[in-house]
This record gives C-alpha cells, structure tokens and sequence, in this order.
C-alpha cells in the first residue's frame, strides 16, 4: 500500500519519501514501483517509445528511500502505511510529532483501526486524520477521507484537495470501524460465509448467484479470497473485541480455521478455493 501511494503522489508531481526500517524493504519498494511506472509508462505513451522509456525515471526521480525517519522534519503530510497494530501505530506517529513542526498534517492509510484511538495522545488532534486508499492504489480511484471530531475543517479540506490532486475521487465519512467500504463489505463477507457454514447454499451458488443476481464482478467467496482470509479475520476479531454486542462483527468459525491452517486466499495458493499459476 505504502509502494502505491508514493508512486501516484509523485506521479501527480509531488515530492515523497519512502521511509522503511530495513534496506530489504526499501528496495523491494522500489523494485515494486518501478515495475509498476513502466508498466504505466508502456500504456500511456505506447506510440512513443522513447516517452514511455524515460516515465519511470522521471516519476522515480521525485521519489527518496531512506531509512531515516529525521528526513519527515520538513514534509508538510506524513502519511502512515505500516501494519496494522494500534500501539506500533501510535509509537510511530509519537516519534513523528516529535520530529516535525506543528503545521504538519499526520494522517493513517489504517483500514480497521480508529483514528481517534490512533491520535489518543497526540497533540496536535486537529491536524490528524485518516486517508484510506483501495489496493492496487496505482488503479483504484477511491480515497476514504475521514475525520474525527477534533480533525479540523482546514485539515479535513486540505486532505480532500490532496487527494483530487492525485486523480482520486474522495469520499469522506466520520471515524466509524471499517468507515464506508469496509463497514459494508466485510459484514457481506461474513454473511456469505456463515450462510455456507449453516448448509444452505455452496459457496460456488453464493458467489454466482451474487455475480449473476446482483451485478458484482466477484462473489463473497472470491473477493474474500482476494483480499485475504488473515485480513478479514484481523479486521473482525478487533471489531468483534471493541463492539462485542454488534452482530454484524462475528467471526466464523471456517474462517479461523482456513487462516489456521495457513490458507490465506490467493496470496498463499487456497483458502475458499484452491489457485495455481493459472487461477482458480
């Protein structure tokens, strides 16, 4: 996520750096943004080869890797993109408060985790906010602009324009768990899981019916698969944990099992479904 959000922030002209805590890190970073801008660079100048050569270079040319987090004492936003663990996340951010100035704009790319929990002892509330991006974030145009009820109107205005800079279409919505996409979609995952769990339908039947029946591109079963079984267990077991008395947020008992077994979906070769090089 982190890779993709530098690559279309300097894409659009802006100057980011990508701070990690290891070399190995850092360069798979750059390995996975550079693969990427050519790839980009192919589609958009494909009737000039010599453009479509230089893209990359020049896109990379606006981007810095480090692996010193000093060098954020002069960025106006420091965006956060690392795993999601309330007390890594608000150690960091403690540590960046510390190193940049008072007009800088902190923000979290979190996709289950409160922002409010995440700012808790931070001192500068009203410029703290969320930027939840979809992956891959180089081709999906969504950006989740959140708020809470410290953020201010001029953090929350500036964010949204950040974002349009990017291509993005913003959508904002207060601190709510999951915010929009995700306080929708992963309590339709679940749905689509403890209904095969009770017997009453395949989910082969549930995915085609909520592809043939409802419009979607993917079924329950193939976008859990997609995303990954891990991260739908992690985001509803710290749902489940905080808002115990909301049925929406439980866990099923397949789910814990397939990510036990190490089927994680996709990424690791089976979960709902079993994939190889070519697919499903």
């Amino acid at each position: 996520m982190g890779s993709g959000i530098a690559q279309v922030a300097a894409a659009a002209g802006i100057t980011v750096q990508v701070i990690e805590l290891n070399e190995k890190a850092l360069e798979n970073s750059k390995t996975i943004i550079s693969k990427s801008l050519e790839r980009v660079g192919q589609k958009k100048h494909k009737d000039d080869p010599a453009k479509a050569k230089s893209y990359a270079p020049s896109v990379l040319s606006k981007i810095t890797f480090t692996r010193e987090l000093g060098l954020v004492k002069n960025s106006e936003l420091v965006l956060e993109a690392i795993v999601e663990n309330l007390e890594v996340k608000q150690k960091l951010f403690k540590e960046v408060e510390s190193l940049t100035p008072d007009t800088t704009i902190l923000a979290s790319n979190t996709s289950s985790i409160p922002i409010k929990d995440i700012a808790r002892f931070s001192n500068r509330k009203d410029k703290f906010a969320g930027l939840h991006f979809f992956n891959p974030v180089p081709m999906m145009k969504l950006l989740e602009v959140i708020s809470t009820e410290e953020t201010s109107q001029e953090t929350y205005h500036k964010l949204v324009n950040w974002g349009s800079s990017l291509g993005k279409v913003t959508v904002t919505c207060k601190d709510t768990p999951g915010f929009i996409v995700n306080r929708l979609l992963v309590p339709y995952l679940v749905q689509g899981i403890m209904m095969n769990e009770r017997g009453e339908a395949s989910p082969k039947d549930i995915d085609t019916a909520m592809k043939l029946g409802a419009g979607h591109p993917m079924g329950p079963f193939e976008l859990a698969d997609y995303v990954g079984l891990d991260v739908i267990l992690f985001i509803l077991q710290g749902w489940s944990k905080n808002y115990p008395d909301n049925p929406s947020f439980v866990v099923p008992k397949s789910l814990e099992k397939l990510v036990k077994e190490g089927k994680f979906g996709v990424k690791s070769g089976s979960g709902f479904y079993n994939y190889d090089k070519k697919g499903k």
